[in-house]
């Protein structure tokens, strides 16, 4: 997966996943980011690997993640039609789909994480964008990637954060973490969910979940939540030179 960081001279908007996931585009309020430049507004949080975060106003990533928002508000509404009316729906990838968060519904806690998460990595064969759209980083939304029925590591991560939410993980407990993988040298992108205070990853390569602190070998370099776009400021983005000289 590769991102573009040159800026795109985009509005700074963005739209909360969760129930807020079908809202219409809002401006993030300009009077809450501090000057100069589009990555200036430092939260101290509770984020997963416990690092400093730098929420972004534009750049590739924060395209992408727009793209996808725009795509998923009329998905969610394909979805609450599926739901309401299952055996009148038309598309077999949103039964497929409602059945995962139906099965994570009728589990709690650690279980209903763990659900989601094996049932998305059996229901998603591994397959790059090349092949799938002739482009090397495309990220799509849920049915469209269950519609394929194959994805890369950020469709997966997509898939799951939609699914949680809709099993009834709270928007504030989710996020999508981007790493770099520090020995081979690619992106890798991974869902993490705040439980009892601590973050379990969500990752399409394992089926067991493992707490942030546990994870070696890789660097978090972004994350997204219901606020948009942010990058890890304590962690040396080793990524980002590579990402500018490829894109």
């Amino acid at each position: 997966m590769r991102f573009s960081l040159r800026p795109l001279a985009l509005r700074a908007v963005m739209l909360g996943f969760g129930l807020a996931l079908a809202a219409p585009v809002a401006e993030l309020n300009a009077a809450s980011l501090l000057s100069p430049g589009p990555a200036t507004l430092i939260r101290k949080s509770t984020e997963p690997f416990g690092l400093t975060t730098s929420l972004l106003a534009d750049g590739g990533l924060h395209d992408k993640w727009l793209g996808v928002q725009r795509q998923l508000a009329d998905e969610l509404e394909q979805l609450a039609a599926c739901e309401s009316d299952r055996a009148g729906c038309a598309s077999p990838a949103a039964l497929r789909f409602l059945a995962i968060v139906d099965a994570g519904r009728a589990r709690q806690g650690r279980a209903r994480l763990g659900e989601i998460n094996r049932a998305i990595n059996l229901a998603i064969r591994p397959g790059s964008d090349l092949a799938a759209y002739g482009e090397p980083d495309v990220w799509a939304p849920p049915l469209a990637t269950f519609a394929r029925g194959s994805g890369d590591c950020e469709d997966y991560a997509i898939a799951k954060l939609v699914a949680l939410r809709k099993a009834g993980v709270a928007p504030e407990d989710l996020r999508i973490v981007v790493l770099h993988d520090l020995v081979g040298g690619e992106d890798h992108a991974v869902v993490a969910a705040r439980l009892d205070g601590r973050w379990l990853t969500l990752d399409n390569r394992r089926m067991a979940m493992i707490e942030d602190s546990d994870i070696r070998s890789f660097r978090p370099t972004f994350v997204i939540d219901q606020h948009g776009v942010s990058r890890y400021v304590d962690a040396p983005l080793v990524a980002e030179a590579a990402w500018a000289r490829t894109n």
